[in-house]
């Protein structure tokens, strides 16, 4: 028997491929410790978080606006599939997280769609997900745009949500704006 026939099968491994995009990205260095077009694997048991301090995150910003720790990715396996998932949590307390339509305030975590547009300031992530067989690993892959991602995609353009703050409060049930005289101020 020869080797080849002896060799353990290759798993495909599901991988992350995460589109950045910053508006001063080539001035500020911000994405400096990001290694783009590379393919890391990653232990399955591995939450990734995203943010400014090195010690903590895996991938971080060259950014005091962004928070400690900004936003994390986590692998899970939903009941009765073996097909692989994400979910992402907003770790920061000063700033909302836009996942597509979405707003998670601090703490809140959703599933991670196949496709879909991760936002803070002025931060834009495209994040496309591959389905693997590998339960043991995972990997991502940056990619770095020259050029706004919500313009390149067609996304619906808003505004961004603001580096303290949000568009609406995540406390309250009533999101719709309110019409007023201005002489009720």
């Amino acid at each position: 028997m020869s080797n080849f026939e002896d060799a353990d099968t290759e798993e495909t491994v599901t991988c992350l491929q995460i589109t950045v995009y910053h508006p001063g990205q080539l001035q500020n260095g911000i994405f400096q410790s990001i290694r783009f077009y590379n393919r890391e694997k990653l232990p399955s048991s591995e939450v990734v978080k995203f943010g400014r301090n090195s010690n903590i995150c895996r991938y971080t910003f060259q950014d005091k606006q962004v928070s400690r720790v900004q936003f994390s990715l986590q692998l899970f396996k939903k009941f009765d599939s073996s097909v692989l998932s994400f979910e992402i949590k907003n770790m920061s307390k000063k700033t909302n997280l836009l996942v597509d339509n979405k707003e998670l305030c601090y703490l809140n975590k959703i599933d991670l769609p196949y496709k879909c547009m991760v936002r803070f300031g002025e931060y834009q992530f495209l994040i496309e997900k591959e389905d693997g067989e590998s339960l043991e690993f995972f990997e991502t892959q940056f990619i770095l745009s020259p050029r706004s991602l919500l313009q390149e995609n067609n996304w619906p353009i808003q505004k961004p949500i603001p580096e303290y703050g949000s568009y609406s409060s995540c406390f309250t049930q009533n999101t719709s704006p309110t019409e007023m005289d201005e002489n009720e101020l």
